[in-house]
């Protein structure tokens, strides 16, 4: 097996000033013997170290409406509900949110750090495997290809469904068959679109992202007539039974404590409750925003797409998230104005809940309807970028090669089937070709398909929440390693050491608090880390034996 190489190998360096950090030589292959990888681990200088399966065409602004159309999803539409349940107040309701987007937010912007010293495909694969060696490389991509993004498109497919099942009145169908199978349904038509092109994929991606800015324009708009009414004198004058939602936001305190209605009726009293209870609550409030932002990574998995990742990776990110951010808190904001404050917690679809009542029930429909595209374009982005991380993982020698094909499903076709001279493609040879990983998009839609047949919302967003944190929080804690372990590293973006730090801490909480708060989920992604060893092990030992 051939040792990983370094700036510095060939001209006597020192070669161990870019070792893993935790890793011995033979951890740090660049494959496995007997297998061709079509890309490395790059040098300490941040140059290239091999070659990318995509042609590096997209800019800043692709990267920007690829966070906006992942990030911006189902979590703005479903999860104030469980915001403000496990919050004292509106007010602290919309802290949670701020600071679940900053936190968001210094993620990004450590990511963007890795992303611009050590480029590469699929995320956080290359960042682990650059610092702790090629176990923690595998181990991520791992986790991201069989749960994260499969457990996401699961999700969002769910939401979805369930956004068409809640405009037709219906609220208590998710665990029936129909409703399944109309979800893996949505996961199909979704892959098959991005199974077309790369450029198609963009392209469609873009609509999406005026689709949800438009979702959200239209809340934060109708929360502004209704301020505008009140304080020229013409708003509610009753109690907040009518449909304009009361008069909550105009007559009481956004930061004075209140009683919560849970959904099954129960009452949050915060009376008498101590730090530590409150502090639980509180975790969980952030828990639901951070699912709401999941997505803040995924500008990373594309950065060997970018012409000049360099400038454009920081800059994508460094605008998409401040303007999500701000959408959020705008349209929170909103949905405290639309609708009594006894109501926003109860409800899972807020945004329809509240048109509904300000518009009527047409209106309502029409809200679900937006929404569904909303979430057609989040499952569009997380499937481009779920092939893209096989493909990745396949061109290291982790996975199988035939999930770093693109353009065709099967094994690579032969040269002389390729032929533009041959019979076969005398009709093909004007056709652009796919560049799309299809076999790998197959395999994350297989995977989603079972995740929505054994699987439900609640579980699978804790259980993604814990495989993506794990994993968040190794990659930024390597981050703030390399800072003291390589200070040459060339880094053409570095943000002050207190925003990686501050990652750290919470995202360690947050994945110790979800481990003990969700042990099933927990000990379930423990299973498959250690089938993900084993796999990692055999083929490794099958290609030192070929």
């Amino acid at each position: 097996m051939a040792p990983q190489r370094h700036a510095g190998d060939d001209d006597g360096g020192d070669a161990a000033a870019t070792q893993p950090l935790l890793a011995g030589a033979q951890d740090t292959a660049t494959g496995y013997e007997g297998t061709t990888t079509n890309s490395t681990v790059t040098t300490a200088s941040g140059g290239g170290g091999g070659s990318s399966t995509f042609t590096p065409t997209l800019g800043a602004l692709d990267a920007f409406a690829i966070v906006i159309s992942i990030v911006i999803g189902s979590g703005i539409f479903t999860s104030p509900g469980a915001i403000d349940t496990n919050s004292p107040s509106p007010g602290s309701a919309l802290v949670v949110w701020l600071v679940g987007g900053i936190l968001a937010w210094t993620g990004a912007a450590t990511m963007a750090e890795l992303g611009t010293a050590i480029p590469g495909e699929g995320g956080v694969q290359p960042y682990l495997r650059y610092c702790f060696g090629d176990v923690f490389g595998f181990l991520a991509a791992w986790t991201w290809i069989v749960a994260v993004m499969p457990a996401t498109l699961a999700i969002l497919s769910i939401v979805f469904v369930e956004s068409i099942y809640t405009a037709r009145g219906v609220t208590d169908a998710a665990g029936h068959w129909t409703h399944k199978l109309l979800s893996v349904a949505v996961v199909v038509v979704v892959s098959v679109a991005n199974c077309i092109s790369t450029k198609a994929s963009t392209r469609l991606n873009k609509f999406f992202v005026g689709t949800k800015f438009v979702a959200i324009a239209a809340v934060v708009l109708a929360g502004l007539v209704v301020v505008i009414l009140q304080v020229a004198g013409k708003g509610p004058s009753g109690d907040g039974g009518g449909k304009d939602g009361g008069r909550d936001w105009f007559e009481r305190n956004w930061f004075a404590t209140r009683p919560v209605v849970n959904p099954d009726g129960s009452v949050n009293d915060w009376q008498g409750l101590g730090t530590w209870e409150m502090l639980g609550f509180y975790s969980t409030a952030l828990y639901g925003a951070l699912w709401a932002y999941s997505g803040w990574d995924k500008a990373v998995y594309i950065s060997a797409e970018l012409s000049a990742p360099a400038k454009q990776l920081p800059l994508a990110i460094n605008t998409a998230i401040p303007t999500i951010i701000a959408c959020f808190l705008a349209a929170n904001a909103a949905y405290y104005v639309l609708l009594p404050w006894n109501i926003v917690s109860t409800t899972d679809s807020v945004a329809v809940t509240a048109i509904t009542r300000l518009l009527g029930r047409g209106f309502g429909i029409v809200a679900a309807v937006v929404i569904c595209l909303v979430v057609a374009g989040s499952l569009l982005g997380n499937s481009f970028v779920a092939g893209r991380m096989a493909v990745a993982a396949a061109n290291t020698g982790w996975f199988p090669r035939v999930f770093s094909v693109v353009g065709q499903v099967g094994v690579p076709r032969k040269a002389a089937d390729d032929d533009s001279s041959s019979p076969s493609s005398a009709g093909t040879k004007d056709k652009e070709p796919s560049d799309a990983p299809i076999n790998a998009i197959i395999l994350s839609a297989l995977l989603s398909a079972l995740y929505i047949v054994l699987g439900s919302f609640r579980a699978l967003v804790t259980f993604n929440g814990l495989g993506e944190y794990t994993f968040f929080f190794l990659a930024v804690l390597g981050a703030v390693v390399l800072r003291w372990r390589e200070p040459a590293l060339e880094r053409p973006y570095k943000p002050l050491v207190v925003v990686p730090g501050v990652f750290v801490v919470v995202s360690g909480f947050v994945v110790v608090r979800g481990a003990i708060f969700a042990p099933a989920q927990a000990v379930v992604l423990v299973g498959l880390w250690v089938v993900g060893l084993v796999f990692y092990w055999v083929r490794r030992r099958w290609f030192s034996a070929v």
